[in-house]
């Protein structure tokens, strides 16, 4: 009982200490069993060595009793030892177990903070992806907001630029009504007898467009009779012009270019006689003045001229088939106030300015070999002239020499290719309108020197030579077109 209650205190190492001990002490407890009885078995056995065995008892008895202590305390040590051997064991396995526990859980700590880590970075991935796709998506829809502003710009600049031209109509048509009374109430004042009841030959009219009269830059459109000297109002251009071509074909009259006295036009102009209104066609692709123009071969075509700031060699020509005016072969020289006309299927340019001098030298253009050649030059460097065609001859009428206005003539001949001089009109003149009606030449307006602006009318008849008339019905006009209708 006293061993139980203090066995019930211990720990299980100590009552397995104890339970070896235990079996130990059993042992010690057989062997002197066993020891005890080999003495009384060799008593019985052997009584002649009785007094030998007794002798000798004490000594051995000692003797075994020491060697089974001896081997229970070996025993006993090596169980000692075998214990901690499995104590040792033991705490290996327990250590191991907790090493491997800590390491499975660190393990398993890092796998989900890697897990973690990839969530939270799949995320941003996922996040930076999202604001990278909003940002292009925002990006493309400035661009298509940048494209649609501008595009509104061009319209409000297109519409700016209508209205602004409506505006410059406008006013021109205000002139234009101005002018216009001005000039039927002038017209009335000096025709002989009223229009109406006067016998006008078409064949005899001069179409004369635009100009200057000394006050006002001119819209107005008439037709002269020279023989009767009566001018015809007809239904004015859309815009005052002067300095500008004009060439006839299909039975229509196309006013080219020009200016009013402050800017270089780039619009034409055509008049159809049979509804009497003017309509825009096709703008030339240079803003210019001071050209000339002539038909050929259903085309119209725009020769030299200039803008204030140089002056040109190119030709334009407008294809009515396509519809705008287009490049063609460019001139030898670059004339401005030069002159042209077309005679037997060839155009020749005569005269003008460089934008150093006046010139002689006179070109023409065949559109069979489709170049310029070059002709011979007339005695009197001239721009600013007249050029008309009459008996087949060119004549070259007036113009400025670049220090004076001119009168003189000079007559070219194709078949013989050279020039010759004809009679000199009666008045130096420039910047005057031509034309041919009835085998006669008509000189009509124009500057004198000093910018004194003509009022007479010079003809010009083979055998008779030339004959001021003054016109009450034009009155002075210079920076004038004119164009006789063709038969």
């Amino acid at each position: 009982m006293e061993h139980s209650n203090h066995s019930s205190g211990l720990s299980d190492t100590d009552l397995l200490d104890f339970d070896e001990i235990k079996v130990a002490d059993e042992g010690f407890k057989s062997s002197t069993s066993e020891v005890e009885h080999l003495s009384q078995s060799s008593g019985k056995s052997d009584s002649t060595d009785f007094t030998l065995c007794d002798s000798l008892k004490p000594h051995d008895s000692k003797t075994t009793e020491q060697d089974e202590k001896e081997l229970i305390l070996i025993k006993l040590k090596e169980l000692s030892q075998k214990r901690q051997n499995q104590d040792a064991c033991l705490m290996d396995n327990v250590e191991g177990s907790t090493l491997v526990k800590e390491i499975r859980s660190e393990d398993s700590r890092e796998q989900m903070e890697f897990m973690q880590k990839n969530e939270e970075s799949a995320c941003s991935s996922s996040q930076c992806q999202s604001v990278i796709s909003q940002l292009i998506q925002e990006m493309e829809e400035l661009s298509t907001f940048k494209a649609e502003q501008q595009l509104k710009m061009i319209q409000m600049e297109q519409k700016l630029a209508a209205a602004e031209k409506e505006i410059q109509w406008l006013k021109d048509h205000l002139m234009l009504d101005s002018l216009s009374n001005h000039s039927i109430e002038h017209s009335n004042r000096k025709a002989i007898e009223p229009i109406e009841e006067l016998q006008l030959d078409p064949t005899e009219s001069i179409f004369l467009v635009g100009g200057y009269d000394g006050e006002s830059w001119l819209s107005a459109f008439h037709s002269y009779f020279p023989s009767q000297d009566v001018v015809k109002s007809f239904q004015p251009m859309s815009s005052v012009r002067s300095y500008a071509a004009a060439a006839q074909l299909n039975g229509e009259l196309y006013v080219i270019g020009g200016g009013d006295g402050n800017h270089w036009y780039n619009t034409v102009e055509i008049y159809s006689s049979a509804s009497d209104q003017w309509t825009l066609c096709p703008s030339l692709k240079e803003k210019k003045g001071s050209l000339a123009g002539a038909a050929l071969d259903g085309k119209i075509f725009a020769f030299g001229g200039g803008n204030g700031i140089g002056c040109f060699s190119e030709v334009e020509m407008l294809d009515l088939i396509v519809g705008r005016w287009i490049n063609t072969r460019s001139m030898l020289q670059k004339r401005f106030a030069l002159a042209a006309v077309e005679l037997n299927g060839a155009i020749y340019a005569t005269g003008g300015y460089d934008g150093n001098n006046y010139l002689k030298s006179a070109e023409r253009f065949d559109p069979r070999e489709h170049s310029w050649t070059k002709i011979a030059s007339m005695s009197t460097q001239r721009g600013c002239h007249s050029l008309v065609v009459l008996d087949e001859k060119l004549y070259a009428i007036g113009g400025y020499d670049g220090t004076n206005m001119v009168s003189s003539v000079e007559i070219f001949d194709p078949r013989l290719g050279s020039w010759m001089s004809g009679d000199p009109i009666n008045q130096a003149r420039g910047y005057a309108a031509a034309a041919v009606v009835k085998g006669s030449i008509y000189v009509i307006g124009g500057l004198r020197a000093d910018e004194d602006i003509v009022d007479s009318v010079e003809c010009f008849k083979e055998g008779q030579g030339w004959q001021v008339k003054t016109s009450k019905a034009i009155g002075k006009r210079c920076f004038l077109s004119a164009v006789a209708l063709k038969s």
